[in-house]
């Protein structure tokens, strides 16, 4: 009995050792990344590319159209029959030039969201991105989005959230949203690595 005692504790140390103290340490290095982007270096784009879902992302990106940080911006994700006057409107913003902006009405999740934008990236002759979505988010978008191998600089704006702690281990809301986060970006690195 003693034998199969000691068996199964020396599986479990190996499951430990092997699958959760990498995972353990890369959830800590998750939940470090993503209040670590520095969004004050910006520099001119081709294309600013956001993601709709979060707070404030079309309203950071607007802002830095209107500042001509990109001569093009591109919202992928936006719900069918929605106009960019509607969206406008519903988030009290204006745009200097409507011209700049197209929608895209394919994408309903953030694998759809890269396959929308590499189309019109390609569509479109596009050099140069910055991408903008939620702090928290980004790390899964730009994998799915660098997934294309696209011939394409990229750079990311993180968009922050009030409702979304700093300190996420203070906090079960983010903490559960940051563990569930992480958990799907695993999923896309290790997809990537068997395609």
């Amino acid at each position: 009995m003693s034998g199969i005692i000691k068996k199964y504790w020396l599986i479990a140390l190996v499951v430990f050792d092997c699958i959760f103290v990498p995972w353990f340490c890369g959830f800590l290095w998750f939940g470090q990344k993503i209040n670590d982007y520095n969004d004050y270096a910006l520099k001119y784009t081709d294309a600013i590319v956001v993601l709709t879902g979060g707070r404030n992302r079309i309203s950071r990106a607007v802002e830095l159209v209107n500042n001509n940080m990109a001569e093009h911006l591109f919202i992928s994700g936006v719900e069918k029959n929605t106009s960019l006057k509607d969206i406008l409107k519903g988030l009290k913003i204006s745009v200097d030039n409507p011209e700049k902006v197209e929608l895209g009405y394919k994408a309903t999740n953030t694998i759809e969201n890269a396959r929308e934008i590499k189309e019109w990236i390609e569509n479109n002759d596009i050099k140069s991105v910055r991408l903008i979505t939620s702090n928290y988010h980004i790390p899964r978008s730009l994998a799915e989005l660098k997934a294309y191998n696209l011939p394409l600089d990229i750079e990311v704006t993180p968009v922050y959230s009030e409702n979304v702690a700093n300190y996420w281990w203070q906090s079960w809301g983010t903490f559960k949203l940051i563990f569930g986060e992480y958990n799907k970006y695993l999923v896309v690195i290790f997809r990537n690595l068997f395609k």
